[in-house]
């Protein structure tokens, strides 16, 4: 499938810009990892870009992304791309995260909802952002309070990559997008 296929799938499930947002958020960072890693860049943003397609009209598990995996696996994605989506939801246990494309797509999801939340509360939206900054926000319980902090841990740790290690690289790769994800600085 192509790009424009992926989002025009995404736009007829998700009418919601700022869930699209977090969809191209999330597309940058598995595709920076995939290029980073030297895996298929295009099946790995398909995955990033997708993962939450069907969560405006099944939000509630597991329906999210149950129904999303269906409509899928009729359109004719591939096997790797419907499982990666599946093994982002813990409460799917036969799902587990086994390939690095799955736990790349778990360590990102959270993390980059999170670093959005970040850079819409500064000036400078994404643009001098830091880890330190980010990790003093994390801290924080009521800031951002539906993002789940054990999963941002979780994911870098069980992609391998040390904490802030990978919130420097989400950001840049989302940085990449800024203009895309609304979070460029406004003009003067």
């Amino acid at each position: 499938m192509t790009r424009a296929e992926n989002l025009a799938l995404l736009r007829e499930y998700t009418q919601s810009e700022s869930l699209i947002k977090h969809m191209l958020a999330v597309e940058a960072a598995v595709r920076a990892y995939a290029k980073k890693f030297g895996a298929d860049e295009e099946l790995w943003a398909t995955v990033g870009l997708l993962h939450d397609f069907d969560y405006e009209r099944w939000p509630n598990p597991p329906d999210h992304p149950l129904q999303g995996s269906a409509i899928l696996k009729e359109r004719g994605y591939p096997d790797e791309v419907i499982y990666a989506i599946k093994s982002h939801a813990d409460y799917l246990t036969d799902c587990p995260r086994v390939s690095q494309l799955d736990k790349t797509l778990y360590a990102c999801d959270e993390l980059c909802g999170f670093i959005t939340a970040c850079a819409l509360v500064r000036p400078t939206r994404l643009e001098g952002l830091t880890a330190a900054s980010v990790k003093k926000k994390l801290k924080n319980l009521t800031f951002a309070a539906a993002i789940k902090r054990d999963d941002v841990t979780r994911g870098a740790a069980d992609l391998g990559i040390e904490l802030d290690e990978h919130i420097t690289f989400c950001i840049a790769a989302m940085q990449s997008i800024a203009a895309d994800l609304g979070l460029t600085p406004p003009p003067a």
